[in-house]
């Protein structure tokens, strides 16, 4: 081969391979896929889903909610978004729908189980939805985007089992950005002495004998483990938390 030729034949492998790699990498890339939806009669999500949301869980995002397989992580996908888009250009958006992870459920090949007004909103009209409801599970492709809640701070959901001073659980509302929650610890705001805090289930953090006094919830975030950053409320958990209450860290955290 002439000394031109392996050039050529270099420097399109080397493209090639460039491309490749950056394919496989690209965070903001869409991965191909498959997406049904909630066979019940309820336009929005589940209030018993696997991430311990409960109500919350079926109104968050005004509804466009989604169970994920895969993408559930054992309950580290909880909370976390994505951009959803069915690929039928006939029926389907470019736009698509950006849902909440609040469960955990596998179909027919498919990542995501979409409540049934999440599925609607990836059609181009209301026609366009009342023709791919019946289909039951359509083609998609998707992204992780950033969740973003405007008007709301990071809270903090005391677990109806919680029991103060023996036992506390609560979950974590209203994450925003693309980052993972990776982990929690508990804090006495004393004497700053802290301890790592098990996830029991899906987005349930959990200690028995919690510390006495005002607490103070530190959260790690993070991207593949990697980019980690500490977040730490403005607002600490009050000495008489009771179960059941909600309480505001003060931050929005959408880094």
């Amino acid at each position: 081969m002439a000394p031109l030729q392996v050039l050529s034949a270099f420097i399109a492998s080397f493209i090639f391979m460039q491309t490749l790699g950056n394919s496989q990498t690209c965070p903001d890339c869409f991965t191909h896929s498959r997406a049904a939806h909630y066979p019940n009669s309820e336009e929005k999500g589940t209030e018993t889903g696997s991430c311990g949301f409960g109500t919350f869980g079926a109104t968050i995002n005004g509804g466009d909610v989604s169970a994920a397989s895969e993408l559930y992580r054992n309950g580290l996908g909880c909370g976390a978004c994505y951009q959803v888009r069915c690929t039928n250009s006939n029926y389907c958006s470019d736009k698509g729908v950006t849902v909440v992870v609040t469960d955990q459920g596998a179909g027919d090949r498919t990542d995501f189980i979409l409540s049934q007004r999440a599925f609607a909103r990836m059609a181009q009209t209301t026609d366009a939805a009342a023709s791919i409801l019946p289909l039951g599970v359509v083609d998609i492709e998707y992204r992780r985007v950033s969740c973003t809640y405007p008007d709301k701070n990071i809270t903090i959901k005391i677990e109806e089992s919680s029991d103060n001073p023996h036992y506390l659980a609560f979950v974590i509302w209203y994450q925003q950005g693309k980052k993972d929650i990776t982990a929690v610890q508990l804090c006495e705001t004393q004497n700053f002495v802290c301890k790592l805090l098990d996830r029991t289930r899906g987005a349930v953090w959990t200690t028995t004998s919690p510390p006495r006094g005002p607490l103070q919830i530190r959260m790690l975030l993070s991207v593949d483990d990697e980019d980690e950053t500490w977040v730490v409320p403005v607002n600490n958990i009050p000495e008489n938390w009771k179960a059941g209450d909600t309480y505001d860290s003060g931050i929005q955290a959408d880094a």
